[in-house]
């Protein structure tokens, strides 16, 4: 689309196509979310969104995406992507820059459809917006965080290298609850880079990320 350019912009790799979501995909994927994130006596979010009544968690959802596209600017912007598996919808992973020509900094969030959890999804996907990020974008240094509980979380995480960046105690659902940061920086991505992640449409994109 010549006027969003964002809308042609996807990372491939040999498992996953992540694409800049559409309003179809945005659609597509609060359907998926109304059927399950997580269990019902675990919260992964520090915003427990997903506690909402249908049909309010969709329409708050697809407010949530058009509120994130329309504040996109080059001083701050996130580029959420719907993630697909052989043509199937099975989450969403977002990668965020404030005064990124600055400070050369991302940080990422994500969820998957519990029907497509526990086999390697979260890893794949989280690697694909490192590339961007590293590779193509220039980044020196990416953030995530986590609750310390969240395990699954927590070792996809550590499993693509990040360090330890200290944590704080966050209201989850009014108890306290201690949540992790981790940090990679651009010397511990390096060895792990791989040549199998491509990155199409960026170029045109560039301007909107304060890059031209």
């Amino acid at each position: 689309m010549d006027c969003w350019p964002l809308f042609d912009l996807r990372i491939v790799t040999p498992r996953l196509q992540l694409r800049y979501a559409s309003d179809a995909d945005i659609d597509e994927l609060m359907t998926l979310a109304a059927r399950g994130v997580h269990a019902d006596d675990f919260m992964p979010f520090g915003i427990p969104w997903t506690r909402t009544e249908q049909p309010l968690l969709q329409w708050q959802g697809m407010q949530h995406h058009w509120r994130t596209r329309a504040a996109l600017s080059p001083e701050s912007w996130t580029l959420p992507f719907a993630v697909r598996e052989d043509g199937v919808l099975v989450g969403t992973q977002d990668i965020k820059g404030t005064s990124f020509p600055v400070t050369g900094a991302v940080s990422t969030g994500s969820w998957l459809g519990r029907a497509h959890q526990g086999r390697g999804i979260g890893k794949e996907m989280r690697a694909a917006v490192l590339h961007l990020a590293f590779d193509a974008l220039g980044a020196q240094v990416a953030e995530t965080s986590a609750f310390a509980d969240n395990g699954p979380s927590v070792g996809v995480t550590t499993s693509l290298g990040y360090k330890d960046n200290g944590w704080w105690l966050d209201d989850r659902e009014g108890k306290p609850a201690r949540h992790r940061r981790f940090l990679l920086e651009r010397n511990d991505w390096l060895p792990r880079r791989r040549d199998d992640i491509q990155v199409d449409g960026l170029e045109p994109c560039l301007p909107l990320l304060g890059l031209a």
